[in-house]
């Protein structure tokens, strides 16, 4: 009989080699092919008869599977109106964003409701998480904490406290005895959590497991990881803001696409509802070089600020300093400003940025970084009570956007009175502010004042 023929896998993607080698053919990494078991024929499928008839779907009761709320409305509102019993969801984000910190205001808010929370860790002892709940002020009797890396003790530990939740900090920590592999590994990482999923889909218990990320911003471990759990989001944020942002990236009981806002605190962390203020700076009076825009991240509206400011230059090659925008498009602005327009920019240094660190990379922000490009040059001030909607192309035409009336809908909440919008767009717009449809930079520029003639000089009024 012939003998069977050993595979060696990658650790670290899971992708299958004939032979052993130094560094995967897939993802790149070094030292991680390790021979695993000889591949066994697949046998013949059985008939096997269910534990349980199939039923209509008519007949099944969807009250089974009702979000509960956790008490965070920026956390419900990504999760899909709270989190439903049975359900794993999947937070990944980078080292030190506040993962953790996030978990314990959410396992608080749970047991100030009356419910019981578990909450393990595998990177820290009970007494390290204790000290950050005090500090956060998340300490109740009906959290229970336990500092467990075996994933049969944690399945003990949910059989003795009963919990409705369920925290693993982390998923990459935990380890499931009798399986091949080393801790954090492919082949533990699918163990413990087909586990886990298998004990919620059981139990009822809800589970919310923490995974970390790699260097490019992927969740570590094998991708079929995401195709076990419900729900996976990503927890962004700047080192050097307060911002955090929790993302759906997908969610089998809600949209994929909502976005929920937090600032982090020496005191933990606290939920944003209106961000928009962060974004926006209010100055005294006009200034010239601030243009406001509403961007989407996701399905929701945020209204931030442009500035652009431009010097003039003995270099060479002027400098070109792009922060929080994408450069490709500030450079086509540019471009487009000068062709059609007639304000020179090649010898002028040029930077461009965003306020409070937002990012804006969508081309509905291609109108605001072009009004913010003309009026800096032209030292004009745009209103500071007029917000700027629309992509440019490079023929100098204004292209709609989708979700132009939620966009100006939010710019009249914030108090807004002057909107410049596409000219091809036919959605219903709100009442209450003054909308300007534009089809050309010629019209956007004569909305903001009188009307001009081409290739007005520099010191000319709009």
């Amino acid at each position: 009989m012939a003998k069977a023929k050993a595979i060696y896998r990658c650790t670290a993607c899971g992708h299958q080699v004939s032979k052993w080698v130094g560094r995967c053919p897939e993802c790149g990494e070094w030292g991680s092919i390790e021979e695993g078991a000889p591949a066994v024929a697949a046998a013949g499928a059985v008939s096997v008869a269910p534990r349980s008839p199939a039923r209509r779907i008519t007949d099944v009761d969807a009250g089974v599977a009702t979000a509960t709320p956790i008490g965070i409305s920026e956390f419900d509102r990504v999760l899909g109106r709270g989190i439903v019993p049975g359900s794993v969801v999947l937070l990944a984000g980078e080292p030190g964003v506040g993962k953790s910190t996030l978990l314990l205001e959410t396992v608080k808010h749970w047991a100030a409701a009356g419910r019981t929370a578990l909450y393990v860790t595998g990177e820290e002892s009970a007494g390290q998480v204790r000290l950050r709940a005090e500090r956060t002020d998340a300490v109740h009797e009906n959290i229970f904490l336990a500092s467990e890396t075996d994933l049969g003790t944690v399945l003990g530990h949910v059989d003795e406290v009963r919990p409705s939740l369920l925290i693993v900090d982390s998923v990459q920590t935990l380890v499931a005895s009798g399986v091949d592999g080393v801790t954090g590994g492919v082949t533990q990482i699918r163990a413990v959590t087909t586990a886990l999923v298998s004990l919620a889909k059981t139990s009822g218990v809800a589970i919310v497991l923490v995974g970390h990320v790699t260097k490019d911003g992927n969740v570590a471990g094998p991708r079929s990881l995401e195709h076990l759990v419900d729900v996976v989001l990503s927890f962004e944020g700047d080192r050097h803001s307060s911002l955090r942002m929790v993302r759906g990236i997908k969610n089998r009981f809600g949209p994929s696409d909502e976005v929920g806002c937090f600032e982090q605190r020496s005191d933990g962390i606290h939920q944003v509802s209106d961000p928009s203020g962060i974004f926006v700076h209010e100055h005294p009076e006009d200034v010239a070089g601030s243009v406001a825009l509403v961007a989407m991240d996701g399905r929701r509206a945020m209204v931030g600020q442009i500035q652009a400011l431009l010097n003039n230059s003995e270099m060479t090659s002027p400098r070109r300093a792009v922060s929080g925008l994408d450069p490709a498009r500030v450079a086509m602005m540019l471009a487009v400003t000068e062709k059609r327009i007639g304000v020179k920019t090649g010898k002028q240094e040029v930077y461009a940025s965003t306020v409070g660190g937002m990012k804006v990379t969508e081309p509905a922000a291609d109108l605001a970084i072009f009004l913010a490009i003309v009026s800096s040059a032209r030292e004009k001030p745009v209103p500071s009570t007029t917000v700027a909607i629309g992509e440019v192309g490079l023929a100098g035409e204004i292209r709609r956007v989708s979700s132009t009336a939620r966009r100006v809908a939010e710019a009249k909440r914030l108090g807004f009175r002057h909107a410049i919008i596409p000219a091809g767009t036919d959605e219903e717009m709100p009442t209450g502010i003054r909308v300007t449809k534009v089809a050309s930079l010629d019209e956007a520029v004569s909305a903001l004042g009188s009307p001009r003639r081409r290739l007005r000089p520099v010191d000319a009024p709009f």
